[in-house]
This record gives C-alpha cells, structure tokens and sequence, in this order.
C-alpha cells in the first residue's frame, strides 16, 4: 500500500529539523520512502489531507485489557485491536485479565497468533505465577521466549515476599520484567473507594492510601535486596510518587506507571455512586493528583496509561459494592492528556516505553519502518458514547471535556481511519 500524507505536521521531539515543521511524507509498501516540503503523487496512491494533519510516532499503551479468552463478550482481540488503532495506539501492553490466564508458553503463542494481522502490535504479559494464583512461578522463561513482554498477577499483590525475592533473581537470568501491584489486600480490607471524607458521607468502605504505600515499600526493599527488573503500575497516592523517587535515587531499575483517571478524576466523582467510576487503584484526592502531575512531568512516574478494562453492563449496572472495577479508557486517551498536559508533552508520554518492554523502536526517517499516529491536536470535544469503539461502553469520561481528535495510524502496512 502507498499512502502520501499532505502538509502534514510532524511532532518528534527528538528530531530538531522535522519537529513541528510540515511536510508530506510518502509511505511506500509500509516504509518511508519521502519527507519532502512538496510530493507529488504517482502511480495508485493513497492521498491524506485531514484538516490539521498531525503526525507522530505510533503511541503505545503499557496496560490494555481485552477479554479474550474467556470474556470475549467484553471485547475480542480483534475488535479490541481496531479499537486501539482508531484511538491512535499501534502498540499495546495486554493484561493477563482473561480466563484462564495465560500462565504457559502455549497461552502467549495463541494470543500473538490471534493478533499477528491486525494494524495494532498486541504485546502479551503472561501471569507471574501459575493461574495467577500467588504460589508458585509460571513458566516465566519460556513465556519470554513465546514473546511475553513482563510477568504480572493482574491487580493482584504477591502476598509471599520470599516468591517476589525469588521472582526477580530468576528473572535477572534473561531480562525478564517483574511486575507487582502495589496492594496489600489485609490493609484494603471491603474497601472500594479511596479512604476518605467522601467515602464517609457515601458511607461506603474506604481503602487507605497506607494500602498501596506499605506493598509499594516492600517491594522496593525486595528489589534493593534481590536486583532484577520491577515495574509497579497503576500508582495513586502522593507518597507513592516519593516513594519511587527514593528508589530512582539508589539506582534501582524500577519504573512506574499511572492511569489517566488517576491523574483527571478524584473520589468526589462518586456523588452519584455510579459504578464506572469504581476503579482499582481508586480514584483519590486533588493532593494526590498534584503530586502524581509532578512526577510524570519529572520523569518520576514513566508511563501514563489508559488502564483500558472494558466490563459488559451486567457486571456495572448492580450495587456499587458488587460492581466490577475498571473503566474503558483508549478512546479518551488522547483527549484527556491533551487537555491535562499540551500537545507536546503528551505525544512525549504516548510513544515513551519501548525500551522498558524490548520493543522495536520507531523514528519518522527515510528508510523506516512506517508506524505512525494520525491527529488533529485542537478539536474540542464532548466525549459521547457514539465516541466508544469498544464493546463494553463503561466509560468514566461520559460527558468530559477533551481537547484533540484521533485521525488513525499506520502500521504493519496498513492504514485505518476514522474519517
């Protein structure tokens, strides 16, 4: 496939004589063969001229769940794919949130076959431990060899610290990424909501910040102890942020992330008790968020992520305690950074990551690989419902302000819009 993007202007930070300058860029058989100020088109070729054409290296999402298998009326692979290319990802972090987990090298073979010809890379994390269980270790080297990007029990805390100790010395063997959530599950009690004024008053249990921050303190110590490679996602408190800032400074190989929610919302959302806002970690306070702002600014937290984790209705339309956590969160993505940080500074946090992950890098050059992400920075929206491309709809940002519109991407040589 050819394709010639028109006036199209190209944000790439790190490239001082293309960034924020236009150009059309001509894509041959799914490489770059031109970036000129002026390309004129022959042969079949496919013409883009988008109102505002902005075009960036192709953004990866760190924590994506689908549903498939086991839940594939959440979402499929498939759809679940196209639904992260229409909101600008062309790569994606999958969760191990299926039933059964993936726990063997087989499981990860089926998930990369299932997604090998969609336009968006599906990177497959395999359990840490068998069934996601908490016991004993799944087969972390030959899911590393079947393509698992990291080994995580999805949402869960590993509760054994000796497992964790062992965990990250057998990994250092061949680079394997160890992941903990940073939860301790006799401190969260019943909570469901952030520990707080609000959770009083909706008289709901709360879940103390001391939660995430006594497991987060573990955990490091284990690492300091054992080396190897950790990465905490879904981080939500500000002691948290300090946390991995002490660690940074020790020279511990630790990365962080926080889901976008984390950095938007706080826990007066839940006036309502609408259940698209019952997430884990939960929502917090305006402290928190300042705090968390501050350490993706800095480069204390590494990613920021989507946490997309779609939920059909059955699972959200019950009493709040009994609701499934997790919001869907890819198609808000873009907007809700945009707005939060510029235009910049959040392409700059949707194509960072690749290195962590051993992923292959993307450059706009000539003679590379296309992967790129379609968008128009300035468009000002409602996000709605007809906005949602996954199956399940339970989105927190109904009715948000976004700044900034996903034209597409292009990938594995192919293009997908929105247009």
């Amino acid at each position: 496939m050819n394709i010639l993007l028109k006036n199209a202007t190209i944000v790439a930070a790190n490239n001082s004589t293309l960034h924020l300058k236009k150009r059309d860029i001509l894509v041959k058989d799914g490489v770059i063969d031109q970036i000129a100020s002026n390309i004129k088109a022959t042969g079949k070729v496919k013409e883009i001229a988008f109102k505002n054409l902005h075009v960036s290296v192709g953004w990866l999402d760190t924590s994506v769940s689908f549903g498939e298998p086991g839940f594939e009326e959440r979402e499929t692979i498939q759809n679940g794919l196209e639904t992260a290319a229409k909101s600008g990802f062309t790569d994606i972090i999958l969760n191990p949130n299926t039933n059964p987990v993936p726990d063997s090298s087989s499981d990860i073979v089926f998930l990369k076959n299932t997604g090998q010809k969609a336009i968006a890379n599906l990177h497959p994390l395999g359990t840490l431990t068998m069934q996601g269980a908490g016991k004993d270790l799944a087969e972390l080297y030959d899911m590393k060899n079947a393509g698992a990007v990291g080994f995580y029990d999805y949402k869960k805390a590993i509760t054994n610290a000796n497992l964790m100790k062992i965990a990250l010395q057998y990994a250092q063997n061949f680079e394997g990424l160890v992941y903990s959530f940073p939860m301790d599950d006799k401190i969260a009690g019943k909570g469901v909501v952030n520990e707080g004024e609000v959770a009083t008053k909706l008289g709901l249990k709360g879940i103390p910040a001391l939660a995430e921050e006594l497991q987060l303190a573990r955990d490091l110590f284990i690492l300091e102890y054992a080396g190897g490679k950790l990465h905490i996602p879904s981080l939500s408190t500000e002691k948290s942020v300090q946390l991995i800032a002490d660690a940074k400074k020790k020279g511990l190989d630790v990365t962080a992330s926080v889901a976008i929610h984390n950095l938007s919302l706080t826990d007066n959302s839940l006036q309502e008790y609408d259940s698209n806002f019952k997430t884990m970690p939960p929502l917090r306070t305006q402290k928190d968020i300042k705090a968390l702002k501050k350490g993706v600014k800095t480069g204390i937290v590494d990613f920021v992520t989507s946490d997309h984790t779609p939920m059909n209705i059955e699972e959200k339309r019950v009493e709040f305690d009994n609701a499934a956590y997790g919001t869907i969160g890819l198609e808000s993505a873009f907007g809700v950074l945009n707005a939060l940080f510029g235009m910049e500074t959040t392409v700059e946090l949707l194509t960072k990551g690749r290195e962590r992950f051993q992923l292959n890098s993307a450059s706009i050059k000539k003679n590379e690989t296309a992967c790129l992400t379609l968008f128009d920075p300035n468009v000002e929206r409602t996000f709605a419902e007809n906005d949602i491309y996954s199956t399940s709809k339970n989105s927190l940002f109904f009715n948000h302000k976004l700044k900034g519109k996903v034209y597409g991407v292009i990938n594995n040589n192919q293009l997908l819009t929105t247009m």
